[in-house]
């Protein structure tokens, strides 16, 4: 039972910590990081309930439908939802990289959670596959939806803009990802592709989420 844990919680606090990291300036309270992946593995059960009754029901039976709103939709709107109502007004998220910070560990709880869960159900030798592929994305898209959200934080003329492609972004991606998963041949071919994609397209916006960050510094200290 512990080395499932173990394997469960390893990747997602790696890179929760990786991205943690990255943070130049005023680092996050551990406490709030963590009360963020919290409330990220606290969604899993209502999503895999909702999940279970649009399969149960034969709701959005098509791959196209449960890769990308059975699964896409619901996972990246309840971590958007959490986001917004939790981590947006708080007085902590007080620059740009922040959004990051907290968009990745709302992304990792719940990749975290799910990542256990499916261990203790199909064995510990799933642990590598699961790191480098669900858990990283989970992970990627919190970094892009956390980015956008940054974003919106202090753009007063286009905050409802960046607000929704903070959910928009991520869900397509996520939709991705599922539907290819569901290939029955060769995903791996469009897969691994695509993870050089999106770890790319993540590390550009930590790229520019620190850009950011560094230019609000520099005029905060100018005013004084």
């Amino acid at each position: 039972m512990l080395n499932i844990v173990t394997a469960g919680v390893a990747p997602g606090l790696a890179l929760l910590i990786y991205f943690y990291l990255k943070d130049q300036y005023n680092t996050e309270p551990i406490s709030v990081v963590l009360k963020a992946f919290i409330y990220g593995a606290l969604i899993v059960m209502p999503v895999m309930f909702l999940q279970y009754v649009f399969d149960a029901e034969g709701i959005l039976i098509a791959n196209w439908a449960d890769a990308f709103l059975a699964k896409g939709l619901i996972e990246e709107l309840l971590k958007w939802g959490i986001f917004l109502l939790l981590i947006y007004g708080h007085v902590e998220f007080d620059e740009p990289y922040d959004g990051i910070v907290y968009g990745v560990a709302i992304s990792l709880g719940f990749a975290t959670f799910e990542n256990i869960l499916y261990l203790f159900t199909n064995g510990v030798e799933y642990a590598w596959g699961r790191a480098i592929f669900p858990v990283s994305s989970h992970g990627l898209f919190g970094v892009i939806m956390g980015f956008y959200f940054g974003k919106a934080k202090f753009s007063k003329e286009k905050r409802l803009k960046y607000m929704a492609v903070a959910l928009i972004i991520p869900f397509l991606l996520h939709g991705l990802f599922n539907y290819i998963l569901m290939m029955e041949v060769n995903w791996y071919v469009y897969l691994i592709p695509f993870m050089f994609f999106l770890w790319g397209l993540g590390l550009w916006k930590v790229k520019k989420a620190r850009i950011l960050t560094e230019k609000a510094f520099k005029q905060s200290y100018e005013s004084l």
